[in-house]
């Protein structure tokens, strides 16, 4: 896990593109992990990397903005999901049926390093999905495994009387995953995605998805903090990263708390870069008052890399939040069980009971990783962009990049930080605070961000397809 120039307005035309240059031998994957590895050298016993933001040179880039590939819709129709449900509990496995997928591109893709994102850069983005999770009700489950007769060898006449309900479809009663996101849903939904660089001492960047059709939306600050062991790099939130927060308008704004564990990019001497978590994560809904648990493990037996996690959902009380661990949970408010590896499958059983004391058709599919991808954004036109959003900010870089051409990537990308340290030093000579252009404020201790008028009307036009921004910005 990783951290993170012409006006589209302009009636110009364009200066004509340099004589392009050679195409340079690209690095292969030994050459780039010793490069790697020798910057990093130099930042044993730093205590945050991420502050340091060191420059990397562009051949060991991946081509992407940070605030471009930073973001949590993976599967957006997981989260279009959340809140279908009339009970309490369901609502908060259809937030865990979305927080399994958010991390779909490191749990099907190699990690990789973003561009750092310069102050005041944004993004913005659409995502067009289809509303095709299956319901989640495990009322209907629970009468399932009480009524008389409902072994295994029942199942098939079970599964057939419940139609509509948990896991319904094709599927049955044993998963309620969500499926791949359609590429051109019959009736789509649209989930709009807004993201500014806020603040660059410490690097935080603060994002809002709104998807007003289903009444929902999210919000929060992204920070990191990085060190390097000698052997990984373990990557934890900073102090204004307090996770995500969902709130769910039609169920009396009820909100959820998403915060993020700590992971680890291993695997770096051997030449196999991989991502593991080994910490806890939680999910607190004060207003339903059950919470979620999330215990992450990256080492298995002889140090093999298990990438499991286990899970409970439980009623807690608000007012004295004090179970941190699954052991510190009386039985007796233990709803939920959830368990598996979180890069393939994971499975949840009702009632306190261990999960493997379920027989098989009481061990239900949260999640499969497996036939899933990341679906694609819908992006502003090109020439709808202004110069600070992401994708024209860096295309230089980008084209250069995808040319093999790096030491005109690594030059053009100097540029831009110099360009930007420029901005900052005229701004310290000024005396002018810096102020974001669609939030409220850089950074709050309560790790929420406040849109003002401007990122309101951006995403209302996002909501109705239009990516114009004269009469917002300036």
């Amino acid at each position: 896990m990783w951290g993170s120039l012409t006006s589209s307005s302009s009636a110009a035309a364009p200066p004509p593109d340099p004589a392009p240059a050679a195409a340079e031998e690209p690095p292969n994957d030994g050459s780039k992990l010793k490069t790697f590895i020798s910057i990093l050298r130099k930042f044993i016993g730093v205590s945050d990397l991420a502050s340091v933001r060191f420059s990397l040179p562009s051949q060991l880039l991946e081509p992407t903005p940070n605030l471009e590939y930073w973001n949590y819709l993976d599967s957006p129709n997981a989260f279009v999901a959340i809140g279908t449900a009339d009970e309490p509990v369901d609502r908060m496995l259809e937030v865990l049926r979305f927080w399994f997928t958010k991390d779909l591109k490191y749990a099907k893709g190699k990690p990789c390093k973003p561009y750092n994102s310069c102050l005041g850069e944004f993004f913005r983005c659409n995502w067009e999905t289809q509303d095709d999770a299956p319901r989640i009700d495990t009322k209907t489950l629970r009468a399932r495994e009480s009524a008389p007769g409902s072994s295994a060898s029942s199942m098939k006449s079970v599964k057939l009387a419940v139609p509509n309900g948990l896991g319904a479809g094709a599927r049955g009663a044993s998963s309620v995953s969500v499926s791949q996101s359609a590429t051109n849903p019959t009736k789509p939904v649209r989930v709009s995605y807004l993201t500014e660089q806020t603040s660059h001492h410490p690097p935080v960047s603060a994002f809002y998805i709104s998807c007003p059709e289903k009444g929902l939306h999210a919000k929060g600050f992204d920070q990191i903090t990085a060190k390097f062991t000698g052997t990984s790099i373990k990557v934890m939130p900073g102090e204004h990263n307090l996770g995500i927060f969902i709130t769910v308008e039609r169920r009396d704004h009820e909100t959820y708390q998403l915060t993020h564990p700590a992971a680890h990019l291993g695997g770096i001497l051997r030449g196999a870069l991989s991502v593991t978590v080994g910490d806890m994560a939680y999910v607190t809904c004060p207003e339903t008052k059950l919470k979620a648990i999330l215990h992450y493990y990256d080492d298995g037996w002889l140090g093999r890399t298990t990438n499991k996690v286990e899970g409970i959902i439980f009623r807690y009380d608000p007012a004295n939040d004090n179970k941190q661990r699954i052991a510190d949970v009386p039985e007796d408010d233990i709803l939920v069980r959830l368990g598996g590896p979180w890069k393939e499958k994971i499975i949840f059983t009702l009632g306190p009971k261990p999960l493997n004391s379920h027989p098989p058709d009481e061990k239900i599919t949260i999640i499969d990783i497996a036939p899933l991808t990341v679906a694609p954004k819908v992006l502003p036109p090109a020439e709808q962009q202004l110069p600070n959003e992401s994708l024209t900010l860096w295309g230089e870089v980008t084209k250069a990049i995808l040319s093999k051409q790096y030491s005109r990537a690594t030059s053009v990308k100097q540029e831009l930080e110099e360009a930007q340290r420029e901005k900052a030093r005229e701004r310290e000579k000024a005396g002018e605070p810096w102020k974001p252009t669609f939030f409220e404020q850089a950074i709050d201790k309560a790790g929420k961000p406040s849109l003002n008028e401007k990122g309101r009307e951006v995403l209302s036009r996002a909501q109705r397809g239009e990516w114009s921004l004269e009469g917002i910005v300036s």
